[in-house]
């Protein structure tokens, strides 16, 4: 199963991860991808104050933290334990769960807003953590997510580890992927919108990050800057499930 290889993939390399991106993740919580654009400016969340929220994939909970001392009811899950080990360190009194977004241990329409910046919804099946989202969610409860787009993903020069300026990828084969170490996952723009529809989503935006020009990131094997600058790189889907 992809979750217990995922799961060991990021215990091993929880360590190196946190020493090379912790700091910036602290320093920056509540920011969006590799470029941590301010959720002030995107806007994706809109009002946390004394909803119920949920981050999928936390990670080491910086984002979790940071909304809880915002007056956020607020969970973080991670398939991890050595991630959510680090997380404890930032703070004891962080609301964190270890599982998997496939299968969420979360009673029925619990939620008012569901959230994962480059976590849960890149490495666990889309078909399963939609519909987990849609249960856990109450009527008219948010869903906002942010990870790579298809369009670098079909510039990936798998043989080089870059990502060019030429098409390399079957766009139509978007899906699974495993690189014998982790699992990650992505699908066809049609398919996303037809795989929310199904599970009572209404699409109220597809915020396309666009670094600024001296952008900056600890992710520099993700996509220059200066590509992002051009075709978009991250995306944040932004859902509302009916009413």
């Amino acid at each position: 199963m992809s979750s217990i290889k995922n799961r060991g993939f990021w215990n091993s390399i929880s360590e190196t991860y946190q020493g090379a991106h912790g700091a910036t993740l602290r320093q920056h919580p509540m920011a969006w991808g590799v470029w941590r654009i301010p959720e002030s400016e995107v806007r994706a969340l809109e009002r946390v104050e004394n909803r119920d929220v949920l981050e999928l994939g936390c990670g080491a909970a910086q984002w979790t933290i940071a909304l809880a001392g915002s007056h956020a009811r607020v969970v973080g899950i991670d398939l991890s334990d050595q991630q959510l080990t680090h997380a404890r360190t930032q703070s004891r009194r962080a609301m964190l769960v270890q599982g998997d977004a496939e299968r969420l241990p979360f009673g029925a329409a619990v939620f008012d807003v569901v959230f994962c910046d480059h976590g849960a919804t890149v490495f666990a099946s889309p078909h399963a953590t939609v519909a987990e989202v849609s249960r856990v969610l109450r009527p008219t409860g948010l869903f906002a997510f942010c990870m790579s787009t298809p369009i670098r993903d079909v510039c990936v020069d798998a043989t080089a580890g870059t990502v060019t300026q030429q098409l390399a990828v079957d766009y139509f084969g978007l899906a699974r992927f495993d690189d014998g170490e982790s699992v990650e996952y992505q699908l066809p723009y049609g398919e996303w919108i037809r795989l929310f529809r199904r599970h009572g989503f209404i699409v109220e935006d597809l915020i396309e990050l666009r670094p600024p020009a001296d952008a900056t990131t600890t992710y520099s094997d993700f996509v220059p800057a200066a590509w992002a600058r051009k075709w978009p790189a991250e995306h944040i889907w932004k859902l509302r499930k009916a009413g």
